[in-house]
């Protein structure tokens, strides 16, 4: 995320990554505003051509909305922002539906400051863009599947897999299948990904450092590094982010902080240890002072219907400071993000056993 300006009740950004759109997906809620460059069809311009019917022509203009929801897919590659036109050339008071992509830039206001948990979001927005994008590349004996990790997600590429040959057969005939098996993924790896972004080839067994070094023998410069799975696919990627397995290269990721406190909070529910989720649970907890360390998905803390202790969770979370607790707004776009909605939303590690 660029910002461009910041003040208390107005950011200017620039959405650089996908994760940007994620971002904004929940800084841009009910009861702000959000103006950018958009169209509209002007009906002043509609009438009759050479015996025709002429169409209202689309103008460019800079269009603010009073927001009233937004969409965000991860897989889409764009948010929509739906909402009540405030400021326009024409047609204020409709409805109106921002279309925002990366390179786009918007204006977000709001008539009072922003709370400390979106401060939060967009300093973390702005230090991803300083991260460097990593690749994974799943690889099993027939089959290799791409990740991407980024800042708030494990996003899957593209995924080749070897028919026939293989796994029976002549063996002379089955290592040639395999040799140019992999020798198509590293064409289809290399024109997919820049030359600069590292690539980590995982999995169990022997088949990523086959085609590691295969990889590094048709010259290949960009970073590469073999890591041991137990699993292979999706829960392989999974188990490496869980488990640090990548070290120092994911270790400043917000998914990756996240996974590794999300984990420790399973543990120490499966021991009885210190740990509190539910609503009864958690008041305790803060008002004895007890929690350490707050995860809730970000969903839920901007979720004005919900509440806790009579009040919005936006509003609970901002006790967590006068007893000096460190509060972690989660994604949803991993597993481990999955699994914290199917518990609630919300859990604490704490300081001690309740």
């Amino acid at each position: 995320m660029k910002i461009l300006k910041r003040e208390p009740t107005m950011w200017r950004l620039r959405i650089e990554t996908e994760d940007d759109l994620w971002t904004l997906s929940h800084l841009a809620r009910p009861g702000l505003q959000l103006g950018m460059l958009g169209e509209r069809r002007d009906q002043t311009t509609t009438g009759e051509e050479g015996g025709r019917a002429k169409s209202a022509e689309r103008k460019k203009m800079w269009i603010r909305l009073n927001i009233s929801s937004s969409e965000y897919q991860s897989f889409s590659e764009l948010l929509r922002v739906h909402g009540i036109i405030e400021e326009a050339h024409f047609d204020v008071g409709l409805h109106h539906t921002h279309t925002i992509e990366v390179r786009n830039e918007v204006e977000l206001t709001s008539t009072h400051p922003f709370s400390s948990a979106d401060y939060e979001l967009l300093r973390q927005a702005e230090q991803a863009a300083q991260q460097t994008n990593i690749a994974l590349a799943m690889v099993e004996t027939d089959e290799v599947v791409l990740f991407y990790v980024t800042s708030r997600g494990l996003k899957e590429g593209a995924t080749w897999t070897m028919r026939g040959g293989g796994k029976r057969g002549d063996l002379k005939q089955s290592t040639g299948i395999a040799t140019t098996f992999r020798a198509n993924v590293i064409k289809a790896v290399n024109a997919t990904l820049s030359d600069t972004t590292p690539l980590l080839f995982c999995g169990p067994g022997h088949a990523r450092e086959l085609l590691m070094n295969d990889m590094k023998e048709s010259g290949s410069t960009r970073f590469v590094k073999s890591i041991a799975t137990v699993m292979a696919g999706r829960a392989g990627a999974n188990e490496m982010i869980r488990e640090g397995l990548a070290g120092d290269l994911l270790s400043e990721y917000a998914i990756s902080h996240e996974t590794m406190l999300l984990d420790e909070a399973w543990k120490r529910l499966s021991t009885n240890g210190a740990v509190a989720y539910g609503q009864k649970a958690l008041e305790k907890a803060l008002a004895e002072g007890a929690i350490e360390t707050f995860l809730i998905t970000a969903d839920l803390l901007r979720d004005g219907t919900k509440r806790i202790g009579g009040v919005t969770w936006a509003k609970w979370v901002e006790g967590l400071s006068a007893i000096g607790a460190e509060m972690v707004q989660c994604s949803t776009d991993h597993d481990a993000g999955q699994e914290l909605v199917g518990l609630g939303g919300a859990i604490a590690l704490l300081r001690y056993s309740m």
